[in-house]
């Protein structure tokens, strides 16, 4: 099934809960990964595909953040307007989808 096409793509429970964890604010990959219990091989080709369809945006942090931090630096992930319509159809066809991710309590810049 083609992404866009009479209305909301159709994702996968797995694409629908990883749209969730971000627009819950889970912001990058390492944090989608522990809420979800995914592998990284599942998460982040889920993610290239959320954006291509327009449903996440990415952006990556500053290297001056990430350097004071001793890390590499993070992409993180924002859920778009057309993300938030996706999800919210998508909490409809997987009820469960709220109650298996809280609310995150992520700081970032």
């Amino acid at each position: 099934m083609i992404a866009g096409m009479a209305g909301s793509p159709k994702l996968s429970h797995t694409a629908a809960l990883i749209l969730h964890a971000i627009g819950v604010g889970y912001a990058y990959g390492f944090s989608i990964m522990e809420v979800t219990g995914l592998a990284s091989g599942t998460v982040y080709p889920a993610v290239r595909r959320l954006e291509r369809d327009d449903l996440i945006r990415s952006k990556w942090e500053k290297q001056s953040i990430a350097d004071e931090a001793q890390r590499p630096p993070r992409k993180y992930y924002t859920i778009t307007s057309d993300g938030r319509v996706t999800l919210r159809t998508m909490r409809e066809r997987y009820p469960l989808l709220e109650r298996s991710i809280p609310s995150a309590a992520v700081e970032h810049a």
